[in-house]
């Protein structure tokens, strides 16, 4: 193998552990950001959080912010409207219900894969989605799913999930834009979005929570489930496949159904664990090393 494909293929596994290391952090966001939003509106809790983000992040705008601007709205808005599906979503629908649902975002992702790039993924890539499916069913224990608004919204979230990754390939596989900055350029859209939809649907800005829990849950969520999750999202995006993103970033229930056992106390039954090992087990599979074949070099 040349040095080339070597420098390659450590590049593919350092983005597709920083994808693995992005569903951790998410895995455990839903549990936290719950006991937040019993301090504020929903949506106000979203504004506070993205907004910090954003004034953290303002001074890496100051050379390129021509640069992310353009694909950073972009990506800004499908953000803000996954999150407006997750969060009215949930609000209608129960948990189970909301973690199967969003997984579906698993095996969405090859067919946006290949309407967007024109290109059909391997055949290991569907195989692992419906592995990855019939695990996001036993872990969550929803054989059967009776749709109703928030039903609908929440797949509209996972349906949102597949384009969001499909797109920061397309716009940023040609594009020198730092990760940063158009993390950047996202959290301002969401945080703005947010805002705005405060201000029409609260008639004024709530009193901000004096409660410590609720600043604590704050700061974790914007430093690793969002300054760290998002820049590492469209980090690694440019540097794999969206669909092993995907099947990656899809491992995200196992490790909230894991933290939800060790810090809220759930209970995991045998079902769930076996849910979870096939999760895992076909996202491992999916992305795991190909030997390239030896190309004989002549005299």
């Amino acid at each position: 193998m040349s040095v080339q494909c070597q420098v390659q293929n450590t590049t593919l596994r350092y983005a597709d552990w920083m994808l693995l290391a992005v569903a951790v952090v998410w895995g455990t966001s839903y549990g936290i950001a719950k006991q937040a939003v019993l301090f504020y509106p929903v949506v106000g809790f979203l504004c506070i959080r993205f907004m910090l983000t954003f004034f953290i992040l303002l001074p890496t705008l100051k050379n390129c912010w021509r640069q992310a601007t353009g694909p950073g709205l972009v990506l800004g808005a499908v953000l803000l409207a996954i999150f407006l599906c997750e969060t009215y979503g949930v609000a209608h629908t129960t948990a189970s219900n909301a973690a199967f649902l969003i997984s579906l975002c698993v095996v969405l992702t090859p067919f946006v894969e290949w309407l967007v790039f024109r290109k059909r993924p391997e055949n290991t890539a569907f195989i692992a989605a419906g592995v990855s499916l019939c695990g996001a069913l036993l872990l969550t224990g929803n054989l059967a799913i009776e749709m109703n608004t928030g039903d609908v919204l929440i797949l509209g979230a996972a349906l949102l999930r597949a384009v969001m990754v499909c797109l920061t390939k397309k716009l940023m596989q040609h594009r020198n834009v730092p990760s940063l900055a158009l993390t950047a350029v996202q959290t301002g859209v969401v945080g703005a979005g947010s805002l705005i939809l405060l201000l029409a649907t609260q008639h004024g800005i709530p009193p901000l929570p004096q409660n410590i829990s609720f600043w604590g849950a704050t700061l974790y969520l914007v430093v690793f489930c969002t300054l760290f999750a998002f820049f590492a999202q469209n980090y690694a995006v440019k540097r794999t496949t969206p669909t092993n993103a995907s099947l990656l970033m899809g491992t995200e229930p196992l490790f909230g159904a894991l933290f939800a056992a060790l810090w809220l106390g759930e209970k995991l039954t045998p079902a769930c664990w076996i849910g979870g090992l096939l999760i895992v087990g076909a996202s491992l599979w999916a992305t795991r090393p190909r030997q390239s074949r030896a190309v004989p070099v002549g005299n």
